[in-house]
């Protein structure tokens, strides 16, 4: 079967122009008028050039900034494009004392201006530490994002990634690991700004894999601009790690141990050195989880609305993960205006999973008949390795600049999976003989990305433009075997085996302006995205190909009615593309009654967004929400066409989505001793549409609240404890019954804060238990799910070298939406 779709009629050559326009407005408005400069030198003791001090442009009157650069190896700085007035040139740096402030006093546009050197003193005391006691808050809500601050939580300590994102305000992680914010699915999922390959299980179980040690905050952006990929309906999740802020020799070493059903234990180092011209940093994380979830399913099959049978199962599976990750890297100062970068990562995760099922199988008259046992093990190994070069350069004063990242990815996976099901009469006697199968899964995924930004003041108009190119290459390859050995053979199952080839290139530009006033601020954006895809099935020769071009707009308006009221609107359109993992149409095995699949002529969602924000005296933040989301990709449990009372899971596509939302940030305290952050998600979403035989019109107001305290207490001494309550839910088919859970813990410094002994209990009267109910025509299904949520943790951090402040080198890359689409390779 052969599959061409091509929308909008865009050819290859047409999105070429398309392509080229950023780079003609580069040229267009790199013509600038000639304005005033300010030249200097900076000198160390008696006429020794000071490379890479940092020069610093101020207001006479009230010392604002209005420039900044460093200067060169010989001590040179210049200061392009200034306007009319009186200055202050003053010098710095770490280890010296501050300059003088120089004066300067531009009469004339065209002026060029020649100061006196500025000579800097080696300090004559040095600061042993700077201390700073102010400490953000677990959560704080901004204009256009929510940070929830992990490297600060008591509670958070020793858990891992998809646990804190459990605990983050809006967000929610289903029975099926799918990730949702704020009722919505379809997320990106970033880290440090480069998009995680995964999606469903496969990120979920990377997540868990992840030290919550190692990050220092996460960020929910639920509108991004044009300058973010095109994908992710309901936004994005960025999860940043710690970063070295500090210059000459430190690093934190980390450990917690955890108890709950089993033991869990997170270690971790990092570890940076940054001088004048040079940083080099790494880090190293262990990451061992045992853990086990429990789900109760009850499944009735119906023909013509007359009940014909069911399942009531039991399933437990037994988890054992050991994750390794590493990271390295380093950045060099080639001159002031040029810095290049180099950064590898990689990770080996290894999972083992036991599944025990049990299905005590239902007839017509609804009386138990007999029941079939199985038993698997199964072995998930993980691999990655990537490399990012990056490049910033600063082409002038005015504060022009171009970035460039070049990422290369490679995933390997290998599955090993064992299962034997046995049936059984009423009396536990045998009655046929044992189903054997067993499969292999050899996954390789390559990722090739370019990209480059630029960035330019409009002087002309006291506003910024941004415009970027960026091009990605992506090939998929997965070999599924299955073998049946049941008769003591090794027989290949063809009907679940598979060979998927999938390969795909998106070619993307966009353009950003915006301008402040003194009340108001306007930023407009248009991106443009060309995705080239093809799929092929080697075991029957099944092909499709896509090839489509699309314009993603985007807007933000903001305004500032009074010193206590802030307004801001933004709108957006965005895209969800099938992961790979979701167009791969493997069939996986899971009982002799189930199996997972994928679907690869799942189209993709198209979101316009809405969001009007409202921010009172910079602390209390009310965002009232819209979308309209079209070709919903929703996860559907049904029954299968070719067998049985045989379900399958898979996505497919729904007619729409209508979101309605209102989120609000609460916070208050009381003296310095105690700081509450609350917050509150109201939401409606009615989803419509036909599938699985079914006329689908649902939806329930929903209401999701989270409370963040923290308590100061003496002797260096601090507690926390956060509270969820999460209303009814609703996912296309899928209703969520109500669920709480409370987290707390205390927290001792010591050694001049360089050192803290955390303990927390998460879900600490053991309700994050989750219970749905499915409903379609012709099958209705019921779950009840436990995990190992409740657990104790003891964690141990230690800060050691020195902790002189300066500014942190980017760490991201260019590889980012084709990254998340990767799960299941």
């Amino acid at each position: 079967m052969n599959l061409s779709l091509t929308q909008h009629g865009h050819t290859e050559s047409s999105c070429l122009r398309y392509l080229l326009l950023p780079f003609l407005l580069f040229l267009f408005s790199a013509a600038q008028a000639q304005q005033a400069t300010i030249a200097g030198k900076v000198l160390e003791g008696e006429n020794k050039p000071m490379g890479y001090a940092n020069v610093l442009l101020l207001q006479a009157a009230d010392s604002s900034l209005v420039k900044g650069t460093l200067s060169d190896d010989t001590g040179a700085f210049l200061f392009e494009g200034v306007a009319v007035g009186r200055y202050k040139v003053v010098a710095s740096m770490v280890g010296y004392g501050k300059s003088k402030g120089m004066e300067a006093v531009v009469a004339a546009a065209d002026e060029s201006i020649k100061l006196q050197p500025i000579l800097l003193s080696q300090a004559s005391t040095a600061l042993k530490e700077v201390v700073i006691e102010g400490q953000k808050p677990l959560i704080e809500q901004h204009l256009d994002k929510t940070v929830m601050n992990v490297e600060n939580s008591i509670v958070l300590a020793g858990s891992t990634a998809l646990e804190v994102l459990e605990k983050a305000p809006g967000v929610v992680v289903d029975q099926n690991d799918n990730i949702s914010m704020r009722g919505r699915q379809g997320v990106i999922v970033m880290i440090d700004g480069k998009q995680v390959p995964m999606s469903g299980a496969e990120l979920a179980n990377m997540l868990r894999g992840m030290s919550a040690n190692s990050v220092e905050k996460i960020e929910l952006i639920t509108n991004p601009s044009a300058k973010y990929d095109a994908a992710g309906n309901s936004g994005i999740i960025d999860i940043r790690l710690k970063r070295d802020k500090s210059l000459g020799t430190n690093g934190t070493i980390s450990s917690s141990f955890g108890q709950g059903r089993y033991l869990k234990s997170n270690q971790g180092l990092q570890l940076n050195h940054r001088a004048k011209k040079f940083n080099v940093f790494g880090s190293y994380n262990y990451v061992y989880r045992k853990d086990y979830n429990e789900l109760d399913i009850y499944r009735r099959f119906l023909e013509g609305g007359a009940f014909i049978g069911a399942y009531d199962q039991q399933n437990v599976f037994g988890f054992e993960a050991n994750n390794h990750s590493a990271r390295i890297g380093a950045d060099y100062i080639v001159s002031p205006r040029t810095m290049v970068g180099v950064v590898a990562n990689g990770f080996h995760f290894n999972i083992d999973r036991t599944t025990a099922n049990r299905s005590d199988v239902i007839n017509a008259q609804n009386v138990r008949e007999s029941s079939f046992v199985t038993d698997a093990l199964v072995n998930h190994g993980r691999r990655n390795q990537g490399i990012n070069l990056n490049l910033k350069h600063t082409l002038d004063s005015l504060g022009r600049e171009i970035t460039a990242d070049v990422d290369y990815i490679a995933y390997q996976n290998t599955d090993v999976q064992d299962f034997t099901t046995n049936y059984y009469n009423l009396s536990g006697e045998q009655i046929q003989d044992p189903y054997l199968l067993y499969g292999t899964l050899d996954g390789d995924l390559t990722i090739k990305s370019a990209k480059v930004d630029y960035k330019q003041p409009l002087r002309a108009i006291g506003g910024t433009m941004e415009a970027g190119l960026k091009s990605s290459l992506v090939k998929a390859d997965n070999d599924l075997e299955f073998f049946d050995r049941s008769n003591g053979g090794n027989v290949p199952d063809m009907d679940k085996s598979n060979h998927f080839i999938y390969e795909e290139n998106i070619n993307a530009a966009y353009l950003n302006a915006n301008k402040k006033w003194e009340k108001a601020s306007v930023q407009l954006g248009l991106r443009l995205e060309n995705t080239i895809a093809n799929g092929l099935q080697l075991t029957d020769g099944q092909e499709f190909d896509r090839n489509y071009t699309q314009l993603f707009p985007s807007a933000f308006l903001g305004y500032t009615l009074s010193k206590k009221h802030d307004l801001g609107v933004s709108l957006s359109r965005r895209i969800n593309r099938p992961s790979y993992n979701q167009l791969n149409p493997f069939k996986n095995f899971l009982d002799p009654s189930t199996y997972s699949a994928g679907n690869p002529f799942l189209k993709p969602e198209l979101s316009y967004s809405f969001e009007l924000t409202h921010t009172f005296d910079q602390r209390i933040v009310t965002k009232l929400s819209y979308s309209h989301t079209t070709d919903v990709m929703l996860q559907v449990l049904s029954p299968a066409e070719e067998g049985e009372k045989l379900v399958v899971q898979t996505f497919r596509n729904l007619a729409e989505l209508d979101y309605y939302g209102l989120t609000m940030t609460v916070p208050f305290s009381i003296g310095n001793w105690f700081n509450s952050v609350n917050n509150g998600t109201f939401y409606y979403g009615l989803y419509k549409g036909f599938l699985a035989e079914t006329e689908l019109r649902n939806g329930i107001p929903t209401f999701n609240l989270n409370s963040n305290n923290t308590i100061k207490l003496p002797n260096d001494w601090s507690a926390e404890l956060v509270g969820t309550y999460r209303s009814k839910e609703v996912y296309g088919f899928l209703d969520v019954d109500p669920i709480w859970f409370v987290s707390a813990g205390v927290q001792k410094q010591f050694w001049d804060k360089k050192a803290s002994v955390k303990l927390n209990v998460t879900d600490a009267f053991y309700t994050n238990k989750v219970r749905g109910y499915t409903e379609l025509a012709r099958y209705t299904e019921n779950f009840y799910q436990r995990r190992d949520t409740q657990v104790a943790t003891v964690s141990f951090n230690y800060r050691f070298g020195q902790a002189q402040s300066a500014p942190s080198r980017r760490r991201t890359g260019g590889a980012e939406e084709e990254k998340n689409r990767a799960g299941g390779n």
